[in-house]
């Protein structure tokens, strides 16, 4: 794999230096390895070890740099034909993100510090896998920046362990101690309260010498200097020393006798305990961030409570006094570290996830319409898992359509969108659209079509956008298709997309799908029972509604009436079915007819509506949900087509008839009509006949 690791600056710090040791692992096992930074000391070493540095300015945090930044690195990733695009800081997480979206590389980031929840810190969760050191800060950014947990990978940091010496200290008292602290001067490193701790200890270790390792960021030097008068103030002076940014950690390391992190803010991991560890050296750390999952309290290192100053006190005194209990610490944390956190570990681990990004699709499917047109996408569905086994495949589909797809196996995952109640309007778009950035998708496939799911599919930064070129805000879409205006049923249309996937159609199957439970089908037979209809009894399903905005739809409802009546005769059992909207009509409808068949209008689920319809020996429908339910469950059914035209809204299937009048008026599209001919032409006699045929 070809792999760009981004950073901020190339100079002394617990991110350069990991970067430096990946960099070198993954060129040990054949892989190419390019870096950009804005530069640094650092830089000759990467250089030397076989890795491609490239600088560029992705420390600075202007608008117009970060932008020119965007441009230089996708030419970058073009031309070094970058498999991996991997981040680790948040102004270039930005540049990261968007260079790899617009060139279709797979985008990874590593949350090195417990960052605050605002907008450019965000942008640390919407890549493809987000990777954490710690437990803490995966937690930080599932609860706090929302970040899907799959999407999460802990991995460790881990150090060379050839490049640190173990010395355990001796269980002889030493004359002399030295005490180091090593990280970035800011008051979250807790530097104060350990000097003040400090000026306690010497009283009782005269000769113990404090060693205070790191510089303060260049634009809050002051708080060096604040440190330097407090050294002063506590009269330390000649026990403390301050030696700025040091290159040469393992050096250091083997001059220590005891390391002490005294941070008082979160910790993401505390690269500097495992490198204490590899090198023998004791740690008293606060029981703080990821400090906390590297030391077990009193076997590999003592912790203390962030700020306790007597606690402090105590446990270094503790520490230098009692040498076999330094010496068992120092012992045990070696073994913690070449078992956990060694440097080919981690590399391991990361090699995994950058294969997992490249290998594991993630696919967004949108279908956000009525009930019909979710049940039609169930084929393309099959056909996606087919062709991508391993993929994480979402649907986005509105709340009324989530029962139809709820036991689906072909998808992992259920997406709703309330674009009519909770998520309405401009907000609700946008929020729906920072969900779907924060599950960072690979693909989406666009059935819907419209100028919504065009734009949600842009604004939730999927990389690859299928879709049809219908002049809908189409050129938020980047794979288009032409909209062709030809008669093509709903799964041709579909499989055009999946065309423009390189997904091989031919010989797919298309028959329709729907999962009830056996809850579902308990209450279906719950409801027969309590109408007094027995096992044996035959079961037409009749469907007298259409949706509200359809009128133009629905057979008169007395022609309905007749139909039932002929059943009965037959002494063959009439269920009616409907939603709420037609409950007014369903009364009706009992009082037109002279016997009184099973009324399920309003009583049942989509799923239990699935269940009734594969009770029933026929169906009748006019052009709804339910005659794509009826195929869904191979029962047979006769679909009534009036204003709708059956060669784009009915998938053929040999239990489907379908019975239309050719006039000239048919199909309009109009959702109502005074004179509805086009329903009123189809007869009940011609009905009741096909009827009989498929019951026998």
């Amino acid at each position: 794999m070809n792999i760009l690791q981004i950073l901020p600056k190339l100079d002394v710090g617990g991110v350069e230096t990991g970067t430096i040791d990946l960099a070198k692992e993954l060129i040990k096992r054949g892989h190419r390895v390019i870096v950009v930074s804005g530069g640094g000391k650092l830089v000759t070493n990467l250089i030397d070890m076989g890795a491609k540095h490239i600088e560029l300015p992705v420390h600075k945090k202007s608008p117009f740099t970060i932008a020119g930044c965007i441009k230089k690195l996708e030419v970058i990733i073009k031309d070094e034909r970058v498999d991996i695009a991997h981040s680790r800081s948040r102004v270039p997480n930005i540049i990261a993100f968007f260079a790899s979206r617009h060139t279709g590389v797979k985008f990874i980031t590593t949350a090195h510090g417990y960052y605050s929840n605002h907008l450019i810190s965000r942008i640390t969760g919407w890549a493809r896998f987000v990777i954490v050191a710690s437990s803490v800060i995966g937690r930080h950014m599932v609860e706090d920046f929302r970040v899907p947990y799959e999407r999460v990978r802990l991995i460790p940091r881990g150090v060379d362990l050839d490049t640190f010496k173990f010395n355990p200290p001796g269980v002889s008292p030493k004359s002399e101690y030295k005490i180091g602290v090593i990280g970035r001067i800011t008051p979250i490193k807790g530097h104060s309260f350990f000097l003040q701790a400090m000026a306690r200890v010497v009283r009782i270790f005269p000769k113990a010498r404090v060693l205070i390792v790191g510089d303060a960021p260049k634009d809050k030097p002051e708080y060096l200097e604040k440190l330097k008068r407090l050294v002063k103030q506590l009269e330390i002076e000649r026990f403390v020393e301050f030696s700025g940014a040091q290159y040469d950690i393992p050096k250091v390391m083997s001059e220590l006798d005891l390391l002490v992190l005294p941070s008082v803010g979160q910790e993401a991991f505390g690269r500097v305990i495992i490198e204490a560890g590899a090198s023998g050296v004791p740690v008293i750390a606060t029981r703080i961030g990821g400090a906390v999952e590297i030391v077990e309290d009193g076997r590999t290192g003592l912790l203390v409570k962030p700020g306790d100053m007597l606690e402090t006190v105590n446990s270094i005194i503790r520490v230098l006094k009692d040498r076999e209990l330094a010496r068992n610490m120092a012992i045990e944390a070696r073994k913690k570290v070449e078992r956990e956190y060694n440097l080919a570990k981690m590399a391991e681990d990361t090699i995994r996830v950058y294969e997992e990004a490249c290998k594991k699709k993630n696919l967004l499917v949108i279908k956000l319409g009525a009930i019909g047109d979710v049940i039609l996408i169930v084929p393309s569905l099959r056909l996606l898992r087919n062709n991508f086994p391993d993929a994480r495949i979402s649907v986005l589909v509105g709340p009324e359509s989530k029962h139809i797809l709820k036991n689906c196996p072909y998808i992992d995952e259920l997406i709703l969108y309330d674009k009519k109640g909770r998520d309405r309007g401009l907000k609700g778009l946008l929020k729906i659209s920072g969900i779907l950035r924060r599950k960072n998708f690979d693909t989406s496939i666009d059935f819907q079509n419209n100028r919504t799911s065009h734009m949600i599919s842009w604004l939730g930064a999927v990389p690859e956008r299928f879709g049809y070129d219908n002049g809908k805000f189409s050129f938020f879409l980047n794979k288009r298709v032409k909209y062709l205006k030809i008669k093509a049923t709903p799964l041709a249309e579909q499989f055009r997309l999946l065309k423009a996937m390189k997904i091989d159609t031919a010989g797919a199957s298309t028959y329709l799908e729907i999962w009830p439970s056996k809850d579902d089908f308990s209450y279906v037979d719950n409801l027969l029972k309590d109408a007094w209809v027995n096992k044996s009894q035959i079961l037409v399903g009749i469907n007298i509604g259409s949706s509200p905005r359809w009128e133009a739809k629905r057979w008169p409802l007395k022609n309905f009436a007749k139909l039932s009546d002929m059943l009965a005769a037959k002494d063959i059992r009439v269920v009616i079915t409907g939603s709420e909207d037609i409950s007014g009509t369903a009364k009706s409808f009992m009082k037109i007819t002279a016997t009184k068949p099973v009324n399920a209008v309003a009583r049942t689920s989509v799923t239990q509506l699935a269940a009734l319809i594969k009770r029933c020996r026929v169906f009748i429908t006019g052009d709804s949900a339910p005659m794509h339910v009826a195929s869904s469950m191979g029962t047979d059914f006769i679909a009534l087509f009036g204003p709708t035209d059956p060669a784009r809204h009915f998938e053929p299937t040999e239990k489907g008839i379908v019975i239309r009048k050719d006039l000239k008026c048919s199909p309009c599209y109009k959702s109502k009509c005074r004179r509805n001919v086009c329903m009123e032409s189809i007869n009940v006699e011609e009905v009741y006949k096909l009827v009989m045929e498929k019951i026998g």
